[in-house]
Formats: structure tokens, C-alpha cells, sequence
């Protein structure tokens, strides 16, 4: 039986048995056609050595994870080969998925995050964004946590919150003076002056007296970007990610920083050492007086 019949027999077998859609069955198809091409030598006397010939080809021009799919898309269909009995052992049974490039967190400038909470405060509408980004920097909350905010999640006598994070999971994070006083200076002062018809419990309401959304956030945070001249792309996500960069070159404790920001596991939170060390090595080369050879 020749290759190209292997291959139908598996795109059946993919339609069939396993019911996957058609976009599906395209995408190993195209995979799977890139290998045969590259490949002179019949599927069935493939060994590793053909396999890892291909990823270092792969690796010339495609990203970690394309390469990765190549590799998943391989996999099954030499462990198809091997369930019936076609092979006894794939050629890729000790090949393992490449290891993905890190993607850094984008975060703000210590200098950049003083533009960004230099709002001037002349409307109710200013004192609100204010508190929200002085909160958000000063806290690491997700957009979500931040828009579901009640006042009776914050204590203002010893300047902490409770935030209700994923998994329904309760954490409490120092809020700071900074911070606080101005959550405190918008609510007794200002958030009146937006309540329309109901009062709702949510700390941050929007110009129609109801509770902030995730997308009226974003809006907010982009209009203040605007205005202040920041270059970089901003999100919500952008000040949790400076929350916790900073406070890694602070000197805080990776496990700290994990409590704070609601993570799960420590290996999610230890991409900020990525970070932090790059700025370290900035300041290093930047400043000491031996940094560099003359």
C-alpha cells in the first residue's frame, strides 16, 4: 500500500471514528502533505532520525508551537499506524514537543504609571477612573475582580480588600494609602453624583448610574492612554502585569506576589522573575561603573 493510501485511509478514519469537521481534517492534511514532501522515503520506514530531520527543516522558518502542531499532527498519525497494527512502534514515540518561547508579560514604567494616574480630578467621572487605576495598580486585580467591586469588600481602618478571584476563591490584598484614599475620597464624595435610578452595590458605576463593564474599563483605560501620551498597548492585564513586576524589583517575595495576584500555581507568577531580571540588567548595564569594559 503506498503512502498517499496510508494518508486516506487516516482522513477517513479522522471523518469517521473520531468525527472530527472537515477545517479540522484540513489542518492534518496540510501537515501531514509538508512532510510528505519533504520526506523521499515511504511512510512505513520512517525512524526517528527522518522525524527529527524534519523538525530541525521546521525549525527554519516556523515559530516553537507551529512546529509543536506539525508534531502533534505526526503523532497521530503514526499512533493510528501502530492501532492497527500496521506498525509496531511509532517513530515518534521518544519525540517529544519543542519548548515554547516565553512570552514576557507587557507592563509599564515606573515613570509610565506616574502618567498614567496623573488624571486631573474635575468631574465625579475623573475622581471615579482615578480610584479605578490607582486600585488596579495598587492592587494587581483582574478587570473582572475590579468591575465586581463592593464597598464592603474594602477596609478602609486597615487598607486591605477582599476579592472573590477564579474558583470562587477569597484573597486579601493590602490596598495601600495611596490607593485608599482616593477609593474613599470618590466614594464619599463622588459616586452619589452618579447613581441615577438604582443604587447599585458595585463600587464603580458608568455615566448610566449602573456598574462599569469589562469593556467600559478597557474604553476608559485606552481614553486615558490617549491622553497622556503612553505609546505602548494598554490593557487591564498591562497594570497587573506592572503591579507585579514592580513589586518583584521592590524585593518582594515570589510567593507573595502569587497570594496577591489570586495565581494558581508559582510557575505562573515566575514569569515575572523574566522580567524583573531584564530590567535588573538594564540598570546594571546602565549604571555600574564596571558594567562594561572600556
Amino acid at each position: 500500500m503506498r503512502s498517499i493510501d496510508y494518508l486516506d485511509n487516516y482522513y477517513l478514519y479522522l471523518k469517521t471514528e473520531k468525527k472530527l469537521g472537515d477545517k479540522t481534517i484540513d489542518a492534518y492534511k496540510l501537515d501531514l502533505d509538508s512532510f510528505d514532501k519533504f520526506i523521499s522515503k515511504d511512510f512505513l520506514s520512517i525512524n526517528k532520525e527522518d522525524i527529527l530531520n524534519y523538525i530541525k527543516f521546521l525549525r527554519g522558518y516556523l515559530t516553537a508551537s507551529s512546529v509543536n502542531r506539525h508534531i502533534s499532527s505526526l503523532k497521530g498519525f503514526y499512533n493510528y499506524l501502530v492501532f492497527q497494527n500496521i506498525i509496531s512502534v511509532s517513530p515518534l514515540e521518544e519525540v517529544s514537543a519543542l519548548k515554547s518561547e516565553k512570552k514576557l508579560p507587557k507592563y509599564l514604567t515606573i515613570s509610565e504609571v506616574d502618567k498614567l494616574l496623573n488624571i486631573p480630578l474635575n468631574t465625579a467621572f475623573d475622581y471615579r477612573n482615578k480610584a479605578m487605576m490607582e486600585v488596579m495598580y495598587a492592587t494587581g486585580l483582574r478587570v473582572s475582580e475590579l468591575v465586581h467591586l463592593k464597598y464592603s469588600d474594602v477596609d478602609f481602618y486597615n487598607s486591605i480588600i477582599r476579592v472573590n478571584g477564579k474558583g470562587k476563591k477569597e484573597r486579601i490584598i493590602p490596598l495601600g494609602e495611596v490607593a485608599s484614599y482616593y477609593l474613599d475620597l470618590y466614594f464619599k464624595g463622588y459616586r452619589n453624583k452618579l447613581v441615577i435610578k438604582n443604587n447599585y452595590d458595585e463600587l464603580f458605576l458608568n455615566n448610566h448610574g449602573k456598574p462599569i463593564s469589562r469593556q467600559g474599563f478597557s474604553y476608559i483605560l485606552e481614553n486615558i492612554r490617549e491622553s497622556t501620551g503612553i505609546e505602548k498597548t494598554l490593557t487591564p492585564h498591562t497594570l497587573r502585569h506592572s503591579f507585579a513586576t514592580h513589586l518583584l524589583e521592590g524585593g518582594a517575595d515570589l510567593r507573595s506576589i502569587q497570594e496577591m495576584l489570586g495565581h494558581e500555581n508559582i510557575s505562573t507568577t515566575n514569569i515575572y522573575t523574566y522580567v524583573a531580571n531584564d530590567v535588573l540588567r538594564e540598570n546594571y548595564d546602565g549604571f555600574h561603573p564596571r558594567a562594561k569594559k572600556e
